[in-house]
């Protein structure tokens, strides 16, 4: 209650302003009409990894989807990752932005608020090792699932998962290594098994990272994990 009245009394002395363009923002979100309405969405997508199909696919399963079984469920992401969600995303994650974080929470609530799919019994974020984040003071993926958490009234378990093993950072690689580093970095946490999981991040490029978090998640006996990741990259061909 105490936050909710400190929040509302911000957004009275501090009106909500676009972050793209400085107009007013709408919907009580920093971002304004014209801005929300440019963003890039993934309307078209794998129904299991997300990754957005070409315009003339029929709608289902990318073909690597269809060939080679995931370690999740599914996958959605509501936007490309394009402009202006890659300024968004990066300057969060790379600048310590976190106005930016809450407003990407607010955009990935509202698209999953749209879906008839049943909500989790708990959401789990991508975890950071202990290095990085000292380095960044903050894990992106864990900002972005406290406004989910907060928005379904549905158990945040930051500590669901743990990155026990330090990595080279995905962005620094080429498709293949991206592959096989995250392989043996994370370890599952303390939860109730048998749970439902939404497992989120920023973004998702290859899969390799949220599918090790969810090959570890299911062996810690998850009965069914998604993922929810804002943005997407990448074309299905």
């Amino acid at each position: 209650m105490i936050a909710a009245s400190a929040y509302r009394l911000q957004r009275l002395l501090l009106p909500p302003t676009c972050l793209l363009c400085g107009a007013d923002g709408a919907l009580g979100r920093d971002l304004c009409a014209g801005c929300a309405a440019g963003l890039p969405r993934n309307l078209l997508a794998c129904s299991g990894c997300a990754i957005p199909l070409a315009e003339n696919s029929a709608a289902g399963f990318c073909a690597e989807c269809q060939t080679q079984p995931r370690s999740f469920d599914r996958t959605f992401a509501p936007f490309r990752y394009q402009p202006p969600v890659d300024f968004l995303i990066c300057g969060l994650k790379f600048e310590g932005r976190l106005s930016h974080a809450r407003l990407l929470g607010e955009l990935l609530t509202a698209a999953l608020v749209e879906r008839t799919e049943p909500l989790p019994d708990c959401i789990i974020p991508v975890p950071l090792h202990p290095r990085r984040l000292r380095e960044r003071g903050f894990n992106q993926a864990l900002e972005l699932a406290r406004v989910a958490a907060r928005q379904f009234r549905i158990p945040l378990l930051a500590g669901g998962l743990r990155r026990v093993r330090y990595t080279t950072q995905q962005t620094r690689l080429d498709a293949h290594r991206r592959q096989t580093n995250p392989l043996g970095a994370f370890a599952v946490g303390r939860w109730e098994t048998g749970a439902r999981v939404a497992l989120i991040d920023d973004v998702m490029t290859t899969g390799s990272t949220v599918g090790e978090c969810a090959r570890v998640l299911r062996a810690g006996g998850a009965s069914e994990v998604e993922v929810w990741a804002l943005g997407r990259t990448g074309v299905s061909v």
